[in-house]
């Protein structure tokens, strides 16, 4: 306890400096395993392992979360979801939180309709509605009133392990799990797989939509490219992407694409050429990408495993150190 009020207490400077390549980035390494981020304002939402992180953008100044000072059910935040009141819905490994800034909610298996505790996405339709992913229990919907499950015994999900949940412009919900991508428009459920698609493989890791409404989809094998007709593959053997196991992909408003991958870095695809980011030739302080979020000024912010949180401007890098951050540890694992 000491030392978690010391760390509280640790002032935050920035520490910079100048890489010689251009370009260059922002970087805050010895985080902590980062699971999702989401922007608010000036603030950015840090889901992390030992707890969730408010980071002001602009000051640099964290204030922490953790189960000993809010009521959140578990430190290890795996998603973050803000709805149109400006409510934080937190999954975690220990069940769902809500905070409306001041009073917290906790559900989980014992008090709600919620079907496990290890909640993996939360996402928020144009109802207010949301929908929950989480593994081992398949998908929940909660209106504020209702719970409806979907598993593998009474619905089309093909597996009741869900990676992540997104919703396109028409309300259609995306669902990656162990087994494939699973379409459901609220009524028909539509599954691909290897055997009836271009998926390269059933583990599908992260699904972001342009401005089109082609689906950009990461797998264990590549990344895949369908427009509701048509499956093209990205690997390393026809392209420029740097690794075959894409874990996030984020998408600017230029329609650039930002993948990351586990272990070989990060690339960047604008359709046409290719240009890939690793320790090598840039500040990024390790390979292991886990989440890309791009804010509203277009800032890159890159979630590693082990070595943090990654701002990246295109212009400039600059580090904070473990003492200097707040980040409660040391892996950044994704970002929402």
């Amino acid at each position: 306890m000491k030392k978690f009020i010391l760390l509280l207490a640790v002032s935050i400077s920035l520490i910079s400096f100048v890489n010689a390549q251009n370009p260059q980035w922002i970087n805050y390494t010895n985080g902590n395993n980062i699971y999702a981020l989401v922007e608010e304002g000036n603030n950015m939402w840090v889901g992390t392992s030992h707890g969730l992180v408010k980071l002001d953008k602009i000051t640099g100044v964290p204030t922490f979360y953790n189960t000993l000072n809010s009521g959140l059910p578990d430190d290890n935040i795996r998603s973050i979801a803000i709805d149109g009141n400006g409510t934080k819905w937190i999954g975690t490994d220990g069940g769902m939180a809500r905070f409306d800034g001041t009073n917290w909610t906790t559900y989980n298996t014992s008090n709600s309709g919620l079907p496990s505790n290890n909640v993996r996405s939360i996402v928020i339709d144009g109802s207010g509605t949301k929908w929950i992913g989480t593994y081992y229990g398949g998908l929940a919907k909660f209106d504020g009133t209702t719970w409806t499950i979907f598993n593998k015994s009474n619905s089309g999900l093909p597996y009741d392990m869900v990676n992540l949940v997104t919703i396109d412009e028409i309300g259609t919900k995306w669902i990656g799990n162990i087994g494939g991508l699973a379409k459901f428009d609220d009524t028909i459920w539509t599954i691909y797989d290897t055997s009836n698609s271009g998926l390269p493989n059933n583990n599908v890791k992260s699904i972001t939509i342009d401005g089109s409404g082609t689906k950009w989809i990461g797998t264990s094998s590549g990344l895949t490219k369908f427009d509701d007709l048509i499956w093209t593959t990205f690997n390393i053997s026809n392209s420029g992407l740097p690794g075959n196991n894409v874990m996030s992909i984020a998408i600017d408003e230029s329609e650039v694409k930002w993948i990351g991958t586990l272990n070989n870095g990060l690339a960047k695809f604008n359709g046409i050429t290719w240009i890939a980011y690793d320790t090598s030739n840039s500040g990024l302080p390790i390979n292991y990408i886990k989440t890309i979020f791009i804010d509203g000024s277009g800032l890159k912010w890159i979630g590693t495993f082990i070595r943090g949180l990654t701002k990246f401007d295109g212009t400039s890098w600059t580090t904070y150190s473990t003492s200097n951050s707040g980040l409660p540890s040391n892996n950044v694992r994704s970002i929402v």
